[in-house]
C-alpha cells in the first residue's frame, strides 16, 4: 500500500486525480477557443477563397427574384427557416429593406475569417435598412447560438439543420452571398469571403435610396 498523505489517498492516487483534471481542462480549453478570430488584423490564414462542398453548377442568378425561406417537401410537409429562438424568418417580412443573406457553418474557415466583417457590416448599415441573415448550414441551434456568442453577432441567424435552404438557393461553396434588394430581387451572387471595402461597395447596390451615403462607424 503507498503512503498516505491526505485522509485515505496516496500519492499516486492524489497524482492520477490532479492529472485527469488537467487533462479534462485542456479539452474544455480546446473545444471551446473560436476556430477563427473576431481581429481581422491578427489572421494568419484568412483563406480568402470559397470552400467548396459540391461542384459549381447553374445558380440563382443576379435579376431573379430571391426565393422565399421555406421548401414544400416531397413527403408534404414544409420546412421554414428559423432563428435561434424558432421564430419564422420570411422574406416576405423584410420587403423594402436590404438583405444580405450569407450562407456559413461553423467549421469553414473561410466563413471564420469573414466573420467579423459580416458583423460590422450589419452593425454599421443597420439604421439605413440592411438585414443581414446568416443561414448556419446543417448545423444545430446550439452550434448557432456558440457561435452567435463567441463572436458578439448582432444579426439573424438562421438554422437550415436539414439543408433545405441550401439545396433551395442551389449553393456549393461557404461562404455565399446572397445581396437582395428591397423589391426581393437578388443583385449579387458572391461565392466566397468578402473584405470590409468590398462588403460597403456591395451594399450600396441594394440599400433603399433614402439609405444610400457611407456607412455609420
Amino acid at each position: 500500500m503507498g503512503r498516505k498523505v491526505v485522509g485515505p489517498f496516496s500519492l499516486r492516487q492524489l497524482l492520477l486525480a490532479l492529472g485527469s483534471v488537467l487533462v479534462a481542462a485542456l479539452v474544455l480549453s480546446i473545444a471551446t477557443r473560436p476556430l477563427g478570430t473576431t481581429d481581422a488584423g491578427t489572421l494568419r490564414d484568412p483563406r480568402a477563397t470559397a470552400y467548396l462542398i459540391g461542384s459549381p453548377g447553374t445558380g440563382l442568378r443576379p435579376g431573379s427574384l430571391a426565393p422565399e425561406l421555406s421548401v414544400a417537401r416531397a413527403d408534404g410537409s414544409t420546412f421554414q427557416l428559423t432563428d435561434l429562438d424558432g421564430k419564422p424568418v420570411r422574406l416576405a417580412d423584410l420587403r423594402g429593406k436590404a438583405v444580405w443573406l450569407n450562407f456559413w457553418a461553423s467549421w469553414c474557415p473561410p466563413c471564420q475569417a469573414e466573420t467579423p466583417v459580416l458583423r460590422d457590416t450589419a452593425a454599421n448599415y443597420r439604421d439605413r435598412g440592411l438585414v443581414v441573415i446568416g443561414v448556419d448550414v446543417q448545423e444545430t441551434a446550439d452550434d448557432g447560438r456558440r457561435y452567435r456568442d463567441r463572436y458578439g453577432l448582432p444579426y439573424t441567424i438562421g438554422e437550415d439543420v436539414s439543408g433545405d435552404i441550401f439545396h433551395l438557393y442551389k449553393v456549393f461553396a461557404l461562404p455565399t452571398q446572397f445581396l437582395i434588394d428591397g423589391d426581393g430581387v437578388i443583385r449579387q451572387v458572391v461565392n466566397g469571403p468578402v473584405t470590409q471595402g468590398a462588403a460597403d461597395g456591395l451594399v450600396a447596390q441594394i440599400l433603399p435610396s433614402s439609405g444610400a451615403g457611407a456607412p455609420s462607424r
